[in-house]
């Protein structure tokens, strides 16, 4: 990678690793910018859906039986769809999908890459901007203790407590 021309850094990081914190240090020392939220922030407003729900989405594990049941399920034609109740139209479309997540992931983070040269946390960017020319790839881990003292402090959480979200962060993640 090279910063004499526009350039993505990508972080990967476990939670509770500290990887935000250096996705933006590194962002502010190169002079380009942070984009964190703003995935998650495209999704929500793309499928009105809870940064929890699109967390579960994202980590719900595919099976070919549910791709072949979506795939015969009747979708309505937008069309049916003109001059009804919003939410009774909404009722009447199908759940959104982890393909449906993952193509909006991947439409938001192509455009965040050809905007500007910037630093994208999250998980899928790695892979889903892995074809772009000038792109530095980088995975923050840590120890699971000091992941689970970063996240009791940061939280303000009892150990037990940490320790069910790290599992099931690290579950959904997998």
């Amino acid at each position: 990678m090279t910063t004499d021309k526009q350039f993505v850094v990508t972080i990967s990081r476990e939670l509770g690793s500290g990887g935000r914190t250096i996705g933006r240090k590194l962002a502010e020392r190169l002079g380009v910018r942070y984009c964190d939220k703003a995935l998650l922030r495209g999704l929500m407003e793309r499928f009105e859906l809870s940064a929890l729900r699109i967390e579960q989405l994202k980590g719900e594990k595919k099976s070919w039986f549910s791709d072949f049941v979506q795939l015969l399920s009747p979708v309505p034609k937008a069309s049916w769809l003109m001059g009804m109740d919003a939410r009774y139209a909404r009722e009447l479309q199908p759940e959104v999908s982890t393909d449906d997540i993952y193509r909006a992931e991947c439409d938001i983070l192509h455009a965040l890459a050809e905007e500007s040269s910037c630093v994208i946390a999250g998980r899928s960017a790695f892979f889903v901007l892995r074809d772009y020319p000038n792109k530095c790839d980088i995975f923050i881990t840590a120890s699971r203790e000091h992941r689970l003292r970063r996240i009791m402090a940061k939280q303000d959480i009892a150990r037990q407590d940490a320790e069910a979200l790290l599992e099931q962060v690290d579950s959904m993640r997998e």
